[in-house]
């Protein structure tokens, strides 16, 4: 059986509102399960590809800040 992760994570996500979708993100995180993680990448993956330069370069600062505080 071959499944297209993307495309079932999406059609997951489909009906979703914008509070289900930042209460499924904040329940990743909190979690700190490495299996979510598939998930949200495909999320990162939808924001960036749909994100301006600018918004782009914020996202990567904020992602440096990230790393940086986590060392």
């Amino acid at each position: 059986m071959n499944i297209d992760l993307r495309k079932y994570i999406i059609n997951n996500f489909k009906d979703d509102n914008v509070d289900d979708i930042e209460k499924s993100i904040n329940m990743s995180i909190d979690s700190k399960e490495e299996d979510p993680l598939i998930g949200m990448g495909v999320l990162f993956e939808l924001a960036w590809v749909n994100s301006t330069k600018e918004l782009k370069d914020e996202i990567l600062s904020n992602i440096k800040k990230g790393i940086t505080s986590n060392v």
